[in-house]
């Protein structure tokens, strides 16, 4: 039995990810903030968990995954957007809260599973175009997935029986990019009409498009940066 932990499985891609693992047969290891979640059966497991404090995750996690020593695929796709707006306005309490959740959070869940010595397959973390694209207004979250590109590649250095990948999914259906088309000004933020104007897929469809990814992705060198729109 195929065996994955999805962090985000509350809402958007993360929970269409576990919808779709879990009619495949998989064990899933799920974790979301919210108290308790809308999947259940006895191959989903679930941890309320607030990534926001990352200093809560060995403790939480390690009992979580108490007695198992292998995952198939760690899927490290919980993230928060922060606030659209310029940069020279964005405090540093504001992109440090983006920070704990988008890098700091998956660093600590990575040298958890290290320490508990639990052997992992692959290792996908759900990055952006916005690693590389530094369209207005999205300071921190760019910054924290440049930041997580990076970690992922440091470790991939690191842990050389893992297969580690920084993933763009596309512009899927999310209450995240809901926020960007609804909310804001798109003459002052360009980019949010060209999110809308773009294709936006169901969270349903790009689960099943970023499984049959994961696959493809193992033959590109672990640490790498994909984008899967770009992909072969």
């Amino acid at each position: 039995m195929e065996k994955v932990l999805i962090t985000g499985v509350n809402s958007g891609i993360g929970h269409a990810l576990s919808e779709a693992y879990i009619n495949r047969g998989a064990k899933i290891y799920g974790i979301g903030k919210k108290r308790v979640s809308s999947h259940s059966g006895e191959n989903f497991n679930y941890l309320q968990l607030d990534l926001k404090a990352p200093e809560k995750i060995p403790q939480k996690l390690s009992a979580f995954l108490n007695g198992e020593q292998k995952l198939d695929m760690v899927l490290l796709n919980a993230g928060i957007l922060g606030e659209i707006k310029e940069m020279s306005d964005t405090a540093l309490y504001e992109i440090e809260e983006v920070m704990a959740v988008n890098v700091w959070a998956n660093k600590v869940i990575i040298d958890t599973l290290n320490s508990m010595n639990i052997e992992v397959g692959q290792i996908v973390g759900i990055s952006s175009g916005a690693a590389v694209n530094a369209s207005k207004g999205w300071g921190s979250y760019s910054l924290s997935k440049s930041a997580l590109n990076m970690l992922l590649k440091l470790y991939s250095r690191e842990m050389e029986n893992t297969h580690i990948t920084a993933l763009a999914p596309g512009v899927i259906d999310t209450p995240m990019v809901r926020y960007i088309t609804d909310e804001v000004d798109p003459v002052k933020y360009p980019s949010a009409k060209r999110l809308k104007e773009g294709p936006i897929l169901k969270p349903e469809v790009a689960a099943q498009r970023l499984i049959e990814a994961f696959e493809k992705v193992k033959s590109y060198e672990s640490g790498s940066f994909l984008d899967i729109r770009t992909m072969q």
